[in-house]
């Protein structure tokens, strides 16, 4: 049976309107179009955007790169268009320009003029006119006057683009005044994140001293210049973890090569408040940042290696491939998705990451130790003065120290005398807590352990449980005048110390810190899925 080949175009408004539910976000889609510019070389950005009061929003990206001919102007308009000379370039599927913008507007035009032209040229998709003529027809024009005057503003007379959006219908939602004060605000908002989006996307062009970018740029949002965002606050973090990996195919040969790096970043209180803001400090912003060729392709991602969860928002990792690995690395259209190969991906999880997030969760439960002793104030002083009034009338056993250095003490009880004990001898933290004491930390993880503080028979209470962090917490930060369940549980846990000094003999002196040891690690899991308390949210999402 004979073949019989057929050329089937797209329908030209389907496809067009189709292509519009790409999927972009405005960030993605005006970081794909700096892209752009930067593969033309441009040295600066300026892009506009303003509403007016009727909700019209007008947009501009113009730049002061190499420009185009009249042929290579219709070729990048062209969906698809031809792949750059370089695979260095940031543009990948010859899509993004056009799919970027009609994401959001239906009317695109590029106004352009390369080194040896005088007169700019201009091409448009309007959407409205290919449905009307159902062709795919570029509108090819001549600029009007503040698209000149705009281009020689940012190249003046001299080679450079500028990327018009209009009928711009859904960068913003419906407003019932469309240009009133609500839709204005969250227009403001859009702005403002859009800045911060591309100073953390390219942080490399725009740091003059990273030197791992020679091709510097100078970008400024409505007249503001985006200030870099460096995620990993190089020269105050810590560089915990860094690798370079060489990639090879099923026949030995070598790919390229890729650089993974961690870093732990320091404790909210290990910071100043300008610091703080630089730091960016927050659950979201821990993860895997991907980049390519020193573009951010991907931020604060684990890749379903792990979960993001507080004991790991210091930990922020880098991941640095060139374009060589373009066919092995899976970069998707808007260049905001990727996808590892299950080695990279495995290589991760299982060698490079485990000890990093280690240490991260150690450092963070350490400053979390410290906020819970700083948090509980008062909120034992109760207890101690309850167990004051009532220590005299309560049998307990008699403690002599015998050394205080190591914390060797004789107890006499029911069954004798027993030396050789050792426990924690203590100071007083503050006037009257030396019967309840609040501790950043006991060995082995415990909850609480006998004690003599001051003399007196005591117990320590460890703030960096998990018992601690999310039964003692609420109720100390929800109200901290209501003791009743603070004073019963300090209760309990003081009893329990007193009792075991009490009971305590040659053949059972071993035994209560190993049914410390059992309690405590059952009380941690059965609270594992209780909520954080608010302070604990509120330290890393800030």
């Amino acid at each position: 049976m004979a073949t019989e080949n057929i050329e089937v175009p797209p329908d030209p408004s389907r496809t067009a309107e189709g292509l519009k539910n790409t999927g972009y976000s405005f960030n993605t889609a005006i970081a794909d179009l700096v892209d752009n510019s930067i593969s033309a070389l441009a040295t600066m950005i300026l892009i506009d955007a303003h509403m007016d009061y009727r909700g019209t929003i007008y947009l501009t990206v113009a730049d002061n790169g190499e420009g185009m001919d009249r042929e290579s102007l219709i070729q990048s308009m062209k969906y698809g268009s031809p792949s750059k000379p370089s695979k260095l370039s940031l543009g990948k599927f010859g899509m993004g320009l056009k799919t970027a913008s009609t994401s959001f507007c239906r009317c695109l035009s590029v106004v352009t003029r390369s080194g040896g032209q005088k007169k700019p040229l201009k091409a448009t998709w309007d959407l409205d006119h290919i449905a009307k003529v159902n062709r795919w027809e570029l509108m090819l024009s001549d600029p009007i006057k503040w698209e000149v005057d705009l281009l020689d503003k940012i190249a003046p007379k001299k080679s450079g683009t500028i990327v018009i959006w209009e009928k711009v219908d859904r960068l913003l939602r419906e407003y019932r005044d469309p240009g009133g004060k609500k839709a204005q605000e969250n227009f403001g908002k859009k702005i403002d994140n859009l800045l911060e989006h591309l100073g953390m996307v390219f942080q490399r062009f725009l740091d003059p001293d990273d030197k791992r970018e020679v091709q510097k740029i100078k970008i400024l949002v409505n007249n503001k210049e985006v200030k870099f965002w460096d995620p990993f606050y190089i020269g105050i973090s810590d560089l915990v973890a860094s690798e370079v990996e060489t990639v090879k195919n099923t026949k030995d040969k070598i790919l390229g090569t890729f650089n993974a790096r961690a870093f732990i970043l320091p404790r909210e209180d290990e910071l100043s408040d300008e610091q703080l803001k630089l730091a960016k400090l927050s659950n979201d912003r821990q993860g895997i940042y991907i980049y390519r060729e020193n573009r951010l392709i991907l931020d604060a991602d684990w890749l379903g290696m792990t979960i993001k969860e507080p004991h790991s928002s210091l930990l922020r990792v880098e991941f640095s491939f060139g374009a060589e690995l373009d066919e092995t690395l899976e970069v998707d259209i808007k260049k905001s998705r990727i996808s590892l190969n299950d080695a990279i991906h495995q290589w991760l999880k299982d060698e490079f990451l485990p000890s990093p997030r280690r240490e991260a969760q150690l450092r963070y439960r350490k400053g979390q130790r410290k906020k819970a002793v700083d948090a509980s104030g008062g909120a034992h002083d109760s207890s101690n003065t309850t167990i004051r009034r009532n220590d005299a009338a309560i049998d307990k056993a008699t403690v002599n120290v015998t050394d205080p250095r190591t914390g060797e003490v004789e107890i006499t009880n029911e069954d004798g005398i027993t030396p050789g004990v050792r426990i924690t001898i203590a100071g007083a933290h503050k006037p009257g807590e030396v019967y309840v004491q609040p501790v950043p930390g006991i060995d082995d993880g415990l909850l609480w352990q006998p004690a003599i503080v001051e003399g007196h028979q005591a117990v320590q209470i460890n703030t960096g449980h998990d018992f601690y962090r999310k039964v003692y917490m609420p109720n100390i930060l929800s109200d901290p005048s209501s003791t009743a369940t603070i004073q019963g549980l300090d209760s309990l846990l003081w009893a329990l110390a007193i009792s075991e000094l009490k009971a305590t003999n040659e053949n059972t002196k071993d035994h209560f810190s190993e049914l410390r040891m059992s309690v405590s690690f059952i009380l941690r899991k059965l609270v594992a899925n209780l909520p954080e308390p608010p302070e604990a949210k509120e330290s890393v999402d800030e």
